[in-house]
């Protein structure tokens, strides 16, 4: 990367952090400050910053919808599904990737399992909202008003002895997984089938998307597939890292 350019990325971090005038620029930049005036001018001939009329200089608008107009094209399943591939060499459980869309959680991307019993769902069908892992993650992520408004108006079906049974049940367990920051569905939708999710977030921090690993007792117990539950939480946060455009890693709980 050429000098000039570095230094000009490196004044929108710094203006990020609030207003600033020529000579904190050029202070931070170790510039003189004819260079940072000339890097600011040219970032403000582009809409990338804005001079004040106090004459400090902060990010324009410009800047705001480029990242508005980038974040609008970004498609999370093709972001996630190397990593649910890679995850699924690993694992050979099946993989699903879901969002919250007008009212329904669909599911957007699935890697089948590697072993001889397969699942029978399907990329675009609806899950069951009120026991599925990646739906609780989805809906917890909700402001409270909106979940319980959500929870009240929902059905319950009793898929098996384990499903969720009613709003106050179901807000309870959205309040457990926002806390927590990870689901599960030990056979609330089939008996057979057990599943851990994990939450993928955008740049504002809100669950954009979310990935569960399934897989049936026969394979797996439920406490087996528990124990893969760091591994599927580091999986979702190097999506959300790649989603968000945060390449800065952390250590996963």
């Amino acid at each position: 990367m050429s000098q000039t350019v570095d230094r000009a990325l490196r004044i929108l971090p710094l203006l990020a952090e609030g207003p600033a005038n020529l000579e904190q620029v050029a202070t931070r930049l170790d510039v003189h400050k004819s260079t940072a005036l000339r890097l600011l001018r040219t970032l403000h001939e582009h809409g990338m910053v804005y001079r004040q009329e106090d004459q400090r200089y902060r990010l324009g608008a410009r800047l705001f919808a480029l990242a508005q107009q980038a974040m609008e094209t970004l498609d999370v399943r093709e972001i996630a599904h190397p990593h649910l591939l890679a995850l699924n060499e690993k694992i050979g459980h099946t993989i699903h990737l879901a969002v919250y869309e007008e009212g329904e959680v669909v599911y957007i991307d699935k890697v089948e399992s590697r072993y001889p019993v397969r699942m029978y769902s399907r990329i675009g069908k609806p899950v069951a909202i009120t026991v599925a892992a990646v739906a609780k993650l989805l809906l917890a992520d909700l402001p409270e008003a909106e979940r319980r408004s959500i929870a009240e108006r929902l059905e319950y079906p009793k898929y098996t002895a384990k499903s969720t049974p009613d709003a106050a049940a179901f807000l309870a367990e959205l309040l457990r997984v926002r806390e927590q920051g990870w689901a599960t569905d030990l056979g609330g939708h089939e008996e057979s089938i057990n599943c851990v999710g994990a939450p993928i977030r955008g740049a504002d921090g809100r669950i954009a998307a979310a990935m569960s690993v399934s897989a049936p007792n026969v394979v797996v117990t439920a406490d087996e597939l528990l124990k893969l539950r760091p591994l599927i939480l580091r999986t979702a946060e190097a999506i959300s890292r790649e989603y968000s455009g945060n390449t800065v890693s952390k250590d996963t709980p």
